[in-house]
């Protein structure tokens, strides 16, 4: 098997796992949770993001890890553990840390998505061993779980709105029936 292969073969298990595992015991007890103290315990596994930056450490990974990839997952990453972390110092103030909640997903799944893109576009996955290192486990146990709980927290978010959208066609129903 190829280091390419097998890199995209155990990201995938990653990613199976973690949604067995979210699914089993963290999925239900966040639904469960107040909307707010979910996102919070969302921020808190995220505010350990700022451990990305260890792409652009050097002697961790290779010096021929490509900058287009390195910069801008660790600065990504940099910048959503902060985000992260302003939304849990400022919880006291709600529509401020909101702001941080939606800030720190947005800028957490952009830059996800966008370490994917420059992957592939500087062929990281072929040579995923040598040039990784030891942070090759950052992309398939890290990440995946990372995705996930973004895909998590913007669905949560969005749940009270389709709460109202309901209960609007609901006594829209009613009225017309009337």
């Amino acid at each position: 098997m190829s280091p390419e292969f097998i890199f995209q073969l155990q990201l995938v298990l990653g990613y199976v796992a973690w949604l067995l595992c979210f699914g089993v015991y963290i999925w239900p007890r966040l639904k469960s949770m107040d909307l707010f103290e979910a996102q919070r315990a969302i921020a808190t596994l995220h505010s350990f993001r700022f451990f990305g930056l260890v792409f652009i450490l050097p002697g961790v990974v290779s010096p021929h890890l490509p900058a287009s990839f390195a910069v801008f997952a660790a600065y990504g990453d940099f910048a959503t553990g902060v985000l992260a972390m302003l939304a849990l110092v400022t919880a006291r103030i709600r529509r401020l840390a909101w702001l941080f909640v939606v800030a720190f997903n947005g800028v957490g799944v952009t830059d996800l998505i966008v370490d994917y893109y420059h992957a592939i576009q500087a062929d990281v996955p072929a040579h995923v061993g040598e040039l990784l290192r030891d942070t090759y486990a950052i992309p398939v146990i890290y990440v995946p779980v990372l995705m996930i709980t973004h895909v998590a927290a913007f669905y949560l978010m969005l749940r009270p709105l389709r709460r109202l959208r309901t209960i609007d066609a609901s006594v829209s129903r009613d009225i017309s029936k009337a």
